[in-house]
């Protein structure tokens, strides 16, 4: 397999940089050390001179002629260049060349500063074999304090002519030259082993980068397949609409979780079955549209295996290989429930919106006719109140004008802007109460009505007015559709504290139509014959102020179950 230039490239620009970073740093470590030995051995033998300079000058031989022989004996020593010392103003009092004594030495230096600082310095000054001196200086200092009286002598006493009377006791700096021959051949020895050697790690790192991408190379394509198997699983897997592979065969040889949620079937069911008895009927219908098409797109009420009925919107395309030859198909489809509930809802709203306004038009000019009409009424039936006939058709007329009114007040109090006054009320105090209101009447009519309450009382914020409307709505509704026999029943459920409330009212009466349920809480939408249409509007308008819904499900004949669903935020205490 040839190596592709780009994987050269790309190795050099990798690995010179570092490694030249790396052989940079070693040289320059090696520098730093070298030059720290250096500075530590000129320190030493200023030390030594110091001390050399104070037991001469405690003899008898004289300290000046001492300390220049000293000097002078020290630096025959191999890699010593120079050794100079200098006072305050710079003039040379010592040197190695005698000849240089009293002449003004490192003028581009501070000598009075170097006189009082006893941190050894280091420069570098041209000169020596290989052109440049190591030179470190500081303080010479070979007097110390209190040194007379440790020999029992008087400082002001004796060697008059003394070196040390002279110049000991003066500030001093001394200078010493080191030769930098065996430092500049030792850094180009060590920078040629370092050469050689980052050169070394060069080539095994390009020839360890040409092994990696060999054997990447080698098992390329069993990892890529690997990657783009576990991707496109997961993918699958996670796909939020359903997903449904066939083989040529009309086969099932995938079914993503979503499907299997969507159609209430076990994947592992229904894997390797066909395609007519395991899925509803649009997707085996799909097969005779994609034999003229590639893709084909429909939406159906679809029937499930458990009974339920629910709108799939399906799209089908055929998995054509490179050959252009058909080697199955994949089925996308979603739920459309919660689109038509949307749709049904968006419905509603501008229907109350408009019998809103017709409300907010009309209840005026209304309701003042019939304030006119109530009054012509009443007061026929004063007039003529000795015609038993009279007196009853205008009792017919109030009865009526007042009923119309009533109807004319729903309707103004459905159109306007509900208003919400929270009160914390337990939920048990208020359905039994409720149920005290209406259990008379249910008596008369030959309905039980049973209650299953908490143990405990559970307090919720709500307008305790409002809540009893709907209750008794509820009841009522209950009530007209049930028998002699039938059974109420309200229940509160709630798993645990701080989760929704749900409060279910069922019967056993005769149920609502399919076809009468999407339209059950429509204004004016109603079955009964003295009805308006506005009880479970009203409910429905009531519980959506308090953030909660209202779900109603019933089976013709069987009977029907109201749930209202009471958010967990609405201050459950």
């Amino acid at each position: 397999m040839a190596i592709p230039p780009w994987l050269v490239v790309g190795a050099l620009l990798i690995l010179v940089p570092i490694l030249g970073f790396l052989t940079l740093d070693t040289i320059n470590r090696q520098r730093t050390n070298t030059i720290k030995l250096m500075e530590e051995k000129g320190e030493a033998l200023v030390r030594s001179l110091e001390a050399g300079a104070r037991t001469g000058m405690m003899g008898m031989w004289g300290g000046a002629y001492q300390v220049q022989r000293l000097i002078t004996e020290t630096a025959r020593l191999p890699d010593i260049v120079h050794i100079i010392v200098v006072d305050e103003k710079g003039i040379v009092t010592a040197h190695s060349d005698p000849s240089m004594i009293g002449k003004r030495y490192g003028g581009d230096l501070d000598a009075a500063r170097i006189t009082k600082s006893a941190v050894i310095e280091w420069r570098e000054v041209p000169g020596g074999a290989e052109g440049t001196i190591f030179e470190v200086f500081r303080r010479f200092a070979p007097s110390a304090s209190g040194y007379g009286r440790m020999m029992g002598r008087d400082p002001q006493q004796g060697w008059q002519s003394s070196w040390m009377e002279r110049n000991g006791n003066l500030p001093s700096a001394i200078f010493v030259g080191l030769d930098m021959g065996p430092l500049l051949e030792g850094e180009k020895e060590d920078r040629a082993h370092t050469v050689v050697m980052g050169a070394g790690l060069l080539l095994l790192g390009l020839a360890g980068m040409v092994s990696v991408f060999l054997a990447q190379a080698y098992k390329g394509a069993r990892s890529s397949l690997a990657r783009v198997e576990t991707l496109s699983n997961a993918i699958v897997s996670n796909m939020p609409i359903g997903l449904v592979a066939v083989d040529k065969n009309s086969r099932i040889a995938l079914i993503n979780d979503t499907a299997a949620a969507i159609l209430a079937i076990n994947q592992r069911d229904v894997i390797g079955t066909s395609l007519k008895e395991s899925l509803p009927r649009v997707f085996f219908e799909s097969l005779s549209a994609l034999a003229h098409e590639k893709t084909f797109e429909k939406e159906e009420l679809c029937e499930l295996k458990d009974g339920r009925s629910i709108p799939l919107d399906v799209i089908a395309a055929v998995l054509a290989g490179s050959d252009d030859e058909s080697q199955g198909l994949l089925f996308l489809f979603k739920d459309m429930s919660e689109m038509h509930r949307l749709k049904d809802e968006v419905e509603r709203n501008k229907r109350l919106a408009s019998i809103g306004m017709l409300a907010a038009g009309v209840a005026h000019e209304i309701r003042n006719p019939l304030s006119s009409i109530k009054g012509f009424a009443t007061y026929f039936k004063e007039r003529y109140g000795d015609s038993a006939e009279d007196k009853e058709i205008s009792e017919v007329m109030i009865e009526e004008v007042e009923r119309l009114n009533r109807v004319v007040g729903q309707l103004l109090e459905f159109a306007r802007p509900m208003e919400i006054r929270r009160t914390v009320a337990g939920i048990s105090a208020l359905i039994n109460h409720t149920v005290r209101l209406v259990e008379q009447d249910a008596a008369q009519r030959g309905v039980e009505i049973r209650t299953r309450l908490p143990a405990e009382e559970i307090f919720l914020e709500l307008d305790e007015d409002k809540m009893k409307q709907v209750l008794i709505n509820i009841l009522i509704n209950a009530l007209d559709a049930t028998d002699k026999g039938d059974v109420i029943t309200v229940e509160v459920a709630r798993s645990r504290p701080g989760e929704s409330l749900s409060l279910m009212i069922s019967d056993t009466g005769r149920g609502i139509k399919k076809d009468d349920l999407h339209h059950i809480f429509d204004p004016y939408f109603t079955t009964k014959q003295s009805g308006t249409g506005l009880g479970l509007a009203l409910v429905h308008k009531i519980v959506k102020a308090h953030g909660g819904d209202v779900v109603i499900s019933s089976t013709p004949e069987l009977g029907t179950e109201v749930k209202i669903i009471i958010p967990a935020n609405m201050g459950g205490l």
